[in-house]
């Protein structure tokens, strides 16, 4: 290993050490088919001791083809079909209202198949847990409904929006317990069992540590490839060559053809 890749593995390292569940890429990494733990953070949020999980994956793809997809951090199942989309979002421009909205759409347009009474859709859970109040109340957390204003009644659609407030963690609660080992980096120090076990092997096994290291890698090599990606889009909007670009940014022709084929598409 090189003295630059020995720098950066050893960066990894200290950042890794530092992560906690609230970063995407780390939760992601713990939630993966972690039925038990998903499971754990549903029953304390939802206040139900009968949520049982069918499947859960992270960073799951919701395509739209006439606009913007969505990943999903955390998509569960459970034994009752319902849908439960769990997001983890440290800045609070990222937790507004109307994105909870466009979420909970997707979803719905997922959901249902043709030919599917529109009665099929199953009921939805959209939980936000942000870094901070995003609401400004001073809640441990904030369910959000629809109602029937005129008379004053719930609007039963299925439908429901909970954010959770990440600051509230003063420990009295289960809610609050849950909080602290979303934003704690020592897995000695979770509160709960099936959290700390998978942020230690991603902390401390030697595959775990591993695993996370890639993902890191994963991601440089992705950032270095979206900034090249932009450098080509800029010398193609100053008319110059796909050859002149190739050879100034060190791809291939084809690179550059399928670059610029993605901008016109």
């Amino acid at each position: 290993m090189d003295m630059d890749n020995e720098r950066l593995h050893q960066e990894d390292l200290q950042r890794i050490r530092g992560f906690r569940l609230i970063v995407d890429d780390f939760m992601n990494a713990c939630f993966d088919d972690n039925i038990e733990g998903t499971e754990l953070i549903l029953r304390i949020i939802l206040g139900r001791d009968d949520i049982s999980v069918k499947s859960v994956k992270t960073q799951k793809l919701m395509k739209n083809l006439l606009g913007i997809d969505i990943w999903l951090d955390i998509d569960a199942v459970d034994s009752e079909n319902r849908e439960l989309d769990i997001e983890v979002q440290r800045a609070d421009r990222g937790a507004g209202w109307k994105r909870a909205r466009y979420h909970s759409s997707i979803l719905d347009a997922h959901l249902l198949r043709p030919g599917d009474d529109f009665d099929s859709l199953p009921e939805i859970y959209v939980i936000f847990i942000t870094e901070h109040d995003v609401f400004k109340g001073n809640q441990p957390l904030y369910m959000i409904e629809r109602q029937n204003i005129t008379m004053g009644t719930p609007f039963e659609d299925g439908k429901h929006i909970i954010y959770v407030n990440g600051t509230s963690r003063d420990g009295h609660t289960e809610l609050s317990k849950l909080m602290h080992d979303f934003f704690c980096t020592d897995p000695d120090d979770m509160r709960f069992k099936a959290l700390a076990e998978k942020a230690r092997f991603f902390k401390q096994d030697e595959k775990g540590v591993a695993a996370m290291c890639k993902v890191m890698e994963d991601m440089r090599k992705e950032t270095a490839w979206l900034t090249k990606v932009e450098s080509v889009l800029r010398w193609l909007d100053m008319g110059l060559s796909l050859e002149q670009i190739a050879k100034g940014e060190d791809l291939t022709v084809e690179q550059v053809k399928e670059i610029a084929g993605q901008k016109s598409a």
